[in-house]
């Protein structure tokens, strides 16, 4: 990561953050209020055209992060520096966001679609926040000491500061937010519900949750004697916390050999608890150790919990890679097992500079360098990980081929779902190969690899399967009793359906039941059904008939009617009755569209007995 310190300019000290940052950092949060509405506007309706469609995660993640970058650096870098900092972000972020969309599947979970747009995968966004501030702290870092490599007590000092702002901002946010919605709430209490309703307008709320998180960037920047405070008082605290996590960790170390490993690896969590062991550890750690420049402050109960515990990162990292060597072995490597990997790297390289540290004559000394070869070792690792070189779904792909023509599992049991919702775009590549495989159980893997690409998402563990009509007849009881449903309804392949993840599982499993309500709710003068599942966590749905007598999807009922009986009771009772609605009409050219007014699921409850 380049720290631009050749620009001559001398670094700017604290002090300079002045008012003239604050507006400008203001002003930096409403642009980015505005973009983001923007881009939500054209998300959330059909203004982006499809064409385009690589385009909208690079600008949203652009417009999060550049924003962000630009408030911090305020007051802190030069105009140069920033700018050459600026630019080089926005491209890599830009780079990773298109290779992001390109790589993926729209029906798979890496990838969440609504209208004419992708959005990014929730890992890139959390890892490139991540990788980002590791970045700016060293640059900054780099800026202020005029050093490729700054001193490792400047790193720390803009990186916990750093990190309280961000929490602090976080939570200014959310405090600012709560005291918004008491407002409403106070003023639905006379019955006057603007408030409410602009809360509810997106352009509205995006612009003042920008604009409140760079005010409190702003806020927490120019008080450092409270930041410093604050972060120096929650590192004695966890510091305080280490004799009680390495007693733990040693206790269970030293228990290993009377219960030994088998119910470890029984958990099939055994690498991640590990990791989360390793991590508890490396964080008190460093709360104890601080700057590297307090030791003689420290107790000296906290100074030889650290030693212990640095002494006792190693075996748990080492049974961490185990535990994830047997599973790879015996099921081959996945998306998760890939970045657990990753992790386990970076843990590796905390236990073996700590345990170095223990034997240092200066107290814990090498950890200052082990923290700052392992910040640089992270951002490798995402740049890698998140772009074609080191693409977690490419690797586990081709390990679980390799598995299937290998002969190490069974045709049968191997697991297509996998490359479809998991693969990415190598999974489904892999899947239209092995749609043309030959030799020795070829035909099972045609027709598995078929059944995982017609499948519309990997929730519905029954999508895909067939259910007869005269199951699906049996599977729903008709309400009133003379009535029968439509053949045209029964005989209807409702788990090929495009909407199947949100029908009722009668449809799409021999083994659900529901019950059926003839009624003609959309006043056409036919009948509609009304169905309603036995399980009360599935929602109720109304299906209409098209003008080919195909059925449809009409709506869906709040969760809550479906699990309450006196709504059912009622049904099949016959207390009910058709009200009509009164519905404004959109005639476009010679076409008319009905407009339906969305319903309040907070305001519809179970009705009394």
């Amino acid at each position: 990561m380049p720290t631009l310190a050749a620009d001559q300019e001398a670094p700017l000290p604290e002090s300079a953050v002045t008012a003239r940052e604050g507006w400008l950092r203001l002003l930096t949060g409403g642009l980015q209020g505005l973009l983001l509405y923007v881009l939500y506007f054209s998300a959330t309706s059909d203004w982006w055209s499809p064409a385009n469609q690589i385009l909208f995660a690079p600008l949203l993640l652009v417009s999060l992060f550049a924003p962000i970058l630009l408030i911090v650096s305020l007051g802190h870098l030069r105009r140069r520096p920033a700018s050459i900092w600026l630019a080089i972000a926005a491209v890599i972020i830009a780079s990773l966001g298109v290779y992001d969309i390109w790589r993926g599947d729209t029906a798979a979970s890496t990838l969440s679609s609504r209208g004419n747009v992708s959005f990014p995968s929730t890992l890139l966004v959390f890892f490139l926040a991540i990788g980002f501030f590791i970045a700016h702290s060293l640059l900054l870092s780099g800026v202020q000491d005029k050093r490729h490599i700054a001193r490792y007590a400047t790193h720390f000092e803009n990186a916990w500061k750093l990190i309280i702002q961000l929490g602090f901002s976080y939570a200014f946010v959310g405090v600012l937010w709560g005291a918004l919605f008491l407002g409403a709430l106070l003023f639905s209490l006379i019955k006057l519900d603007f408030l409410r309703d602009l809360l509810e307008k997106s352009w509205f709320a995006i612009p003042v949750t920008t604009l409140g998180f760079s005010c409190a960037l702003h806020i927490t920047d120019v008080r450092p004697a409270i930041v410093q405070g604050i972060r120096s008082l929650l590192l004695v605290l966890l510091s305080w916390i280490l004799p009680v996590a390495t007693l733990i960790v040693l206790g269970f170390l030293v228990s290993l050999p009377v219960a030994g490993l088998q119910p470890l690896w029984e958990t099939k969590s055994a690498t991640a608890i590990l990791l989360g062991a390793a991590a508890m550890l490396v964080v008190l750690i460093n709360a104890a150790f601080q700057n590297g420049e307090v030791s003689s402050a420290i107790s000296r109960i906290v100074r030889i919990s650290a030693r212990l515990a640095a002494l006792a990162l190693l075996p748990v990292v080492a049974l961490a890679i185990y535990a994830l060597y047997l599973r790879v072995h015996e099921h081959g490597w996945t998306t998760d097992r890939i970045i657990a990997a990753s992790f386990l790297l970076v843990a590796t390289c905390y236990a073996l500079g700590y345990a170095i540290s223990v034997f240092h004559p200066v107290w814990m000394r090498s950890v200052a360098r082990t923290n700052m070869a392992t910040a640089y070792l992270i951002l490798v690792e995402l740049l890698a990980l998140f772009s074609p070189l080191f693409d977690p779904a490419r690797i586990s792909v081709n390990s679980q081929l390799a598995r299937l023509r290998g002969g190490r599992i069974a045709a049968a049991e191997f697991d297509y779902e996998y490359l479809r919702f998991q693969g990415a775009r190598y999974g489904r590549e892999a899947l239209e190969q092995l749609l043309q495989a030959q030799g020795t159980d070829a035909e099972t893997i045609r027709r598995k690899a078929q059944a995982a690409l017609m499948k519309k998402n990997r929730w519905d563990k029954q999508e895909g399967a067939s259910v007869s009509s005269d199951q699906l007849s049996r599977n729903i009881t008709v309400w009133p009793k003379n009535e029968r449903l439509p053949f045209a309804y029964t005989s209807q392949q409702w788990a090929a359906s495009d909407q199947a993840w949100q029908l009722p599982t009668c449809l799409r499993s021999p083994q659900s039941k529901c019950d059926a309500f003839m009624l003609d709710i959309t006043g056409d003068g036919k009948n509609d059904i009304l169905l309603l599942p036995a399980e009360k966590h599935v929602s109720g749905a109304i299906f209409v008939e098209g003008a080919d007598h195909s059925w449809w999807l009409f709506g869906t009922l709040p969760l809550a009617l479906t699990g309450c009986d006196s709504f059912r009771e009622k049904l099949i009772a016959g207390d009910y009755r058709l009200e009509p609605v009164r519905t404004r009409q959109l005639r476009v050219g010679n076409q008319s569209i009905e407009v339906h007014k969305q319903y309040r699921s907070s305001n519809v409850t179970c009705p009394s007995e």
